[in-house]
């Protein structure tokens, strides 16, 4: 099963500041809007998302139809089938895209710990 790019995605307090923290560790600003309070950070093939009040809990991020760059692949697994395949070995969804559908969409899924994991395609 190939889920796409990997990110965590962070849920921040204060996402000027976490910026600062973050671009100390060598991660710069690759996409976002920090007015909007979201950015997007990478180190190296290290990727960081900076939420400040768009999420409850970190969250693990894939994002199929996406390289490590946010460029798209040209053939990828559509978040659909990932649903489709992930409920056939009974994994509950916390929120279900739509299976009619085509393009962009999301689920998410907790972990046996209440870890959010979130599949993401923008394409």
């Amino acid at each position: 099963m190939e889920l796409g790019t990997f990110s965590i995605s962070l849920s921040v307090k204060d996402i000027a500041a976490s910026r600062a923290f973050y671009e100390k560790f060598g991660f710069t600003v690759f996409g976002g809007n920090q007015e909007k309070n979201w950015l997007i950070l990478k180190n190296g093939g290290h990727v960081i998302g900076l939420f400040q009040g768009m999420f409850e809990k970190n969250t693990l991020t894939f994002n199929p139809g996406w390289d490590s760059n946010a460029q798209k692949l040209e053939e990828f697994t559509d978040v659909r089938e990932l649903q489709r395949q992930l409920k056939a070995e009974g994994v509950a969804m916390a929120v279900e895209a739509d299976e009619s559908g085509a393009g962009p969409a999301f689920f998410m899924a907790m972990d046996p710990d209440g870890n959010p994991i979130l599949v993401d395609q923008h394409v």
